[in-house]
Order: structure tokens, then C-alpha cells, then sequence
């Protein structure tokens, strides 16, 4: 495991990598924080370049695509649908917990229900660029972030949301 730290507009961030997947992206001081003591130190990784390039850009207010970006997801088989539901909220938008629910109740033909993805919402470990801070209550409310409300808040109001 490989890490380097960027500051952002939100704080430092500790971005993680197998060597050619970017595997973690947290604040600090976020919830399920992993624990980092035998990583490696590598700034000059390849891909840290690329992705605090698209953090940067995040920052600017452009809408950076992610395609380009070499992710890796882990964790069951729930979670990972949900972090692929996350990816198709638009930049500037927002999605309800009741929503994502519904999607993979319809899509993934799931029996769920909104507290069990809300769980796999929080323990996303690429935050900012699987877009979890964009899901809000049924009511349109800011509830629970793994980063705080407050970069909660930060980021939807960089989207302008």
C-alpha cells in the first residue's frame, strides 16, 4: 500500500494506491479511517499526479471526468453496487438514501432498505470522487457524511447544490 497527502479546500487528504489503482481517497479525521502505519510514502506516484490533478480541477469548480482515473473498489458484493450507484449521480445533483434504495431494489432485483445503504454510503473509501457526499435524506436534508457535515456542506456548495 502506497499514500501521500494533498491539502485541499477541505483539509488534508490521504489519497491510497496498490501502485497502479487508486484504492482510498479520505479526509482526515473521517469515519473508517483505515489504518495506514505499514504504508509506503510515494508523492511521485504516476497516478497521486493524476489524481490531485483531478482534485485540483474538483476545486476549481470544473466537472473533472473520472474515466480516465484507475479506481479500485473492495467490498462485498452490496457495498460495491452501491459505490457504482454513487458514480451515477451527476455533478451539481443530488440523490435521496430512499432512491438508491429503490434502484437497486429495481435494478439489482434487492431486497433492501435505505439504513443498509446508508451504511454502505458511509464506508465509501474513494470519497469526493465517488460522489457520496451528494446523497441527502428523503426530505432533502444533510444527513451523514463520513468527513463531517461540515465538508459535507463545502462540497455541495462547490457544486453549487
Amino acid at each position: 500500500m502506497i499514500i501521500t497527502r494533498h491539502d485541499s479546500p477541505v483539509g488534508q487528504l490521504t489519497l491510497v494506491s496498490n501502485g497502479s489503482q487508486l484504492t482510498g481517497l479520505y479526509v482526515d479525521g473521517q469515519r473508517y479511517f483505515p489504518d495506514l502505519t505499514m504504508a509506503e510514502k510515494g508523492a511521485d506516484l504516476p497516478l497521486f499526479n493524476d489524481v490531485t490533478r483531478w482534485l485540483d480541477d474538483y476545486f476549481a469548480g470544473k466537472k473533472p471526468s473520472v474515466q480516465y482515473l484507475p479506481l479500485l473498489l473492495q467490498g462485498t458484493a452490496f457495498r460495491l453496487k452501491v459505490w457504482e450507484l454513487l458514480r451515477t449521480i451527476p455533478y451539481g445533483e443530488t440523490m435521496t438514501y430512499g432512491e438508491l434504495t429503490r434502484r437497486l431494489n429495481e435494478t439489482e432485483g434487492m431486497k433492501t432498505c435505505a439504513r443498509a445503504v446508508g451504511n454502505a454510503v458511509g464506508r465509501n473509501p474513494i470519497s469526493i470522487i465517488i460522489p457520496c457526499h451528494r446523497v441527502v435524506g428523503t426530505d432533502g436534508s444533510l444527513t451523514g457524511y463520513a468527513g463531517g457535515l461540515d465538508i459535507k456542506c463545502k462540497l455541495l456548495a462547490l457544486e453549487q447544490i
